[in-house]
């Protein structure tokens, strides 16, 4: 018995054989391929959307969703404020231990700038049905236009554990119908 320290005994490394040479090269090949798809795929495939990121105090950042709440609130739900800002206007949203601030509500076929942020730890953004995530990060302001097409109730999970209350953090966005209307969910 040898442990990993000592070198074993006798001829334990030998030249691979060819054929699995072979397979090593075609797929390393293929790695390099996928690696130079990257950026093709990020600009012309559609499915990682480019946002707008720049620094902000994560204090001025929850003073801000407030303001935005208290100017555009139409309600309560579950004691979260729920808000419906006009068509074509910058919406907030703020993550923080263990809740979504504000609910959304949003029309559909109407362009929004979507702002998130937390104001305390980081925070996994996935907007449910369409899957759409983002890493939600304290003194990062991540904006995204966005054009809700297709009315529903969409929910907004934490996926980035946060803490205990983790599991309890969820969030919600209400599309309704709107000027125009295209299939699809949110893009």
């Amino acid at each position: 018995m040898h442990t990993g320290i000592v070198s074993p005994k006798g001829v334990w490394w030998v030249k691979a054989p060819k054929a699995e040479r072979i397979w090593v090269m075609i797929a390393f090949a293929w790695c390099m391929v996928l690696f130079a798809m990257m950026p093709l795929w990020h600009y012309r495939g559609g499915q990682n959307p480019s946002g707008i990121r720049h620094k902000v105090d994560p204090e001025a950042y929850e003073a801000r969703t407030l303001e935005f709440v208290e100017q555009y609130r139409v309600g309560e739900e579950s004691g979260i404020a729920v808000v419906a800002p006009p068509p074509g206007s910058d919406i907030y949203m703020l993550g923080k231990m263990w809740q979504w601030i504000p609910v959304l509500k949003l029309q559909a076929g109407v362009s929004y700038t979507l702002h998130l942020s937390s104001s305390d730890v980081n925070h996994g953004f996935n907007l449910f049905p369409p899957n759409i995530n983002f890493q939600v990060v304290p003194g990062y302001d991540y904006a995204l236009r966005i054009t809700p097409n297709e009315p529903g109730d969409y929910k907004v999970v934490c996926n980035e554990f946060c803490g205990i209350g983790h599991h309890l953090m969820l969030g919600r966005i209400i599309v309704e119908e709107g000027p125009v209307v295209a299939a699809g969910g949110i893009q």
